[in-house]
């Protein structure tokens, strides 16, 4: 079943947000707004979410998965950030750009590059994201 929720860009209305973040917390997958354009995203290491979203976008198990962060400090937790790669993701978050890193343990393996073991970071800049991300409490996949 599809729901088609009409958010107010510049104030997002609380009740369609939670109602959004249920169907997150409940396994489903959203389509949604960010700076550069829109995505689709679900709850972290959710595999049947995660299996929607690579055969709705054709993609391989090779695919690069990105992690939708609120802040740097959320970031931290997910991929390895040394002095110089938080120095360049200070400069540039929130924006429209994607950060391929090294993963740490707290990244579901089913998120992860199979060879690489990288993972995709970012911190857009939209207030629809920021208050999901804000309801959800955690990453958006």
């Amino acid at each position: 079943m599809s729901q088609y929720f009409q958010i107010h860009p510049e104030n997002p209305q609380k009740r369609l947000i939670d109602q959004a973040v249920s169907i997150i917390r409940q396994g489903g997958v959203i389509a949604y707004p960010t700076d550069s354009g829109y995505a689709l995203g679900c709850h972290l290491g959710e595999k049947k979410a995660i299996d929607k979203i690579k055969w709705l976008r054709s993609l391989d198990d090779k695919h690069n998965f990105t992690l939708v962060c609120s802040d740097l400090s959320e970031i931290g937790t997910y991929a390895k950030v040394d002095n110089a790669v938080f120095r360049l993701l200070k400069a540039h978050t929130p924006g429209p750009y994607t950060y391929i890193l090294e993963a740490t343990t707290e990244v579901p393996r089913l998120l992860l590059h199979p060879k690489r073991r990288s993972i995709g970071v970012r911190v857009p800049d939209h207030r629809i994201t920021h208050a999901l991300l804000e309801a959800l409490g955690e990453p958006l996949m």
